[in-house]
């Protein structure tokens, strides 16, 4: 009893100081997706949790679902991997595959939460939210990837910086394998997380 009561202690003293897991932001249009783009949602998803990230999108539908969905189909999956941020106060508008949702009633405001809780940002197709977003990102700091063959802001901006504030680019990557492999460079193995990268 009294030893359960010591390794109790012990966790709860030395749990401040545990590597948490990081965190993909995936930002992107929210209408329907032709079937390629939504494929390659999926695909980043369920990479980005099989190589040790929880995810966090708005929640709501288009890229935001099929990453979503990506990362609930992941073998690695487990409950609270998938964060949806939402818009409004209805937790019912949150797409299926969201483990934890978080109804704000920020609206647009909502876009400073989603990536202010990444370690990296990646951008797919998308237009004027994802647009805000990316700027938000680049005002933090955040690390941008954008999946330069999807299309909207994410192929007009994949390479290019944003404006002088920052010395880096967005980096284009041309795959979602090829998104989570660099992502995890930058947020997993570049941050000494002791986690199994991709």
């Amino acid at each position: 009893m009294i030893e359960e009561r010591e390794d109790e202690d012990t966790r709860r003293d030395i749990a401040p100081y545990m590597a948490r897991r990081p965190v993909l932001a995936v930002i992107g249009n929210g209408l329907a997706l032709d079937a390629g783009t939504e494929a390659a949602c999926v695909e980043l998803g369920r990479r980005a949790v099989e190589a040790g990230f929880r995810l966090v999108t708005g929640g709501l539908g288009g890229v935001m679902a099929a990453a979503s969905r990506g990362a609930r189909e992941a073998a690695t999956w487990r409950e609270g991997d998938v964060l949806g941020i939402l818009p409004g106060y209805e937790a019912s508008a949150a797409n299926p595959y969201v483990d934890i949702v978080i109804p704000t009633g920020l609206q647009i405001g909502r876009n400073i939460l989603v990536v202010a809780a990444a370690d990296v940002v990646v951008v797919v197709d998308g237009g004027a939210g994802t647009l805000s977003e990316i700027a938000i990102a680049w005002q933090l700091g955040k690390p941008l990837l954008a999946l330069a063959t999807s299309g909207g802001w994410a192929r007009q901006l994949a390479g290019e910086r944003v404006d002088e504030r920052r010395s880096d680019r967005i980096v284009a990557v041309a795959s979602p394998e090829e998104a989570v492999r660099t992502a995890w460079d930058i947020a997993g193995r570049g941050r000494g997380r002791g986690m199994n990268g991709p």
